[in-house]
């Protein structure tokens, strides 16, 4: 295990691992407790921004370095916490975070005010994060983190695939992010022995999934296991605030400081009113807007927009007489419409 430069990367499609069928269309559950007041940054008081902030269009990862303390322990366990925001919103990113430290030092984290970032005021939460980004601090040496933001554009564009293509549902999508966080992690050389990951749905089920991917971890699926173990916590507030500074710094340049879209979430007045007042017929919204959500489906509906045929949604695939791929005997070149026994042979095989 090496100190490693915090990384950064940006893919423009999301991948499917396993696509399952279900309604191209979906408007996920929000809890109460889902429905955020909107962040209120003023643009010209910020000065500090976290190093995780992604772009507005295509998904994004970060990694810090890994934690000073880990490197001179590298036998020393860790334990790694995982949670999200952004899950219900129609607009901007879903992020999810990740934070890991020795297990002898979690508990060192309470004395910071670790906790469910939603109960956490806005300035908390980014002083936390900010804490944990300076060189020197105890937190920058002992908790490493990183975000996974996928954006609204390709959120949708995973959701609202074709039929032949096959669906990316949010689920999938989001157990992608966390699967391969992870496994970025583990391949850091880190030694993680304890997974903490916080759900909104059936616990059981993802439990059993992350436990068949890593047998060698023990892991531990609750929910509000942000409220119950610090580094979870902790991951909590690194995906809420690198969400939130992504969602400001999309209102800012993509429109303008003073443009009223209240939470994001569908259950927001203030968000239904500005996506029916800023609704192109033809276009939508920019990419902030999940079009998959259900919410957005309906402003667009209620405001004529045009209904489009895409050609690749009416493409049959003609599988043909599969029987004939158990009946073929000849392997000859002379039986191949279009041969491939050519792959790894030198040129002068033929």
């Amino acid at each position: 295990m090496s100190a490693a430069a915090a990384t950064d990367s940006s893919e423009e499609t999301p991948q499917a691992t396993s696509p399952e069928v279900t309604p191209a269309v979906s408007t996920p559950d929000s809890t109460p407790e889902d429905n955020e007041p909107e962040t209120k940054q003023n643009d010209d008081q910020v000065s500090w921004f976290p190093p995780s902030l992604p772009g507005h269009s295509h998904s994004h990862t970060h990694h810090t370095p890994i934690p000073k303390r880990i490197l001179e322990n590298p036998q020393g366990e860790v334990r790694l916490g995982v949670d999200e925001a952004g899950r219900g919103p129609v607009l901007g990113p879903m992020v999810y975070g990740i934070s890991y430290c020795l297990t002898s030092y979690e508990n060192e984290l309470k004395k910071y005010g670790f906790a469910d970032s939603k109960t956490l005021t806005e300035q908390k939460r980014t002083s936390l994060l900010q804490e944990m980004c300076t060189p020197g601090s105890e937190l920058i040496e002992n908790v490493g983190w990183a975000t996974r933001s996928m954006s609204a554009l390709d959120i949708s564009a995973g959701m609202l695939r074709s039929r032949n293509a096959g669906n990316y549902n949010l689920n999938e999508q989001a157990h992608d992010a966390t699967m391969n966080l992870i496994q970025e992690v583990l391949d850091l050389g880190v030694n993680l022995k304890e997974i903490f990951v916080d759900t909104v749905g059936p616990p059981v089920s993802y439990q059993a999934k992350l436990q068949k991917r890593f047998p060698q971890l023990k892991i531990r699926v609750e929910k509000k296991a942000d409220a119950l173990f610090p580094v979870v916590s902790a991951a909590s507030i690194c995906a809420k605030v690198t969400r939130d500074f992504s969602l400001n710094m999309s209102k800012r340049e993509l429109y303008s400081t003073e443009t009223q879209w209240g939470s994001g979430y569908p259950s927001d007045p203030n968000t239904k009113r500005w996506l029916n007042s800023s609704v192109d017929k033809i276009f939508g919204w920019s990419q902030v807007v999940r079009f998959s959500w259900g919410t957005a489906k309906e402003a667009l509906i209620k405001n004529d927009g045009v209904d489009m045929e895409w050609e690749e949604d009416n493409e049959k695939v003609d599988y043909g007489d599969v029987t004939g791929m158990f009946s073929q005997k000849k392997t000859g070149l002379e039986a191949m419409p279009v041969s491939s026994l050519w792959y790894g042979k030198h040129i002068s095989y033929f």
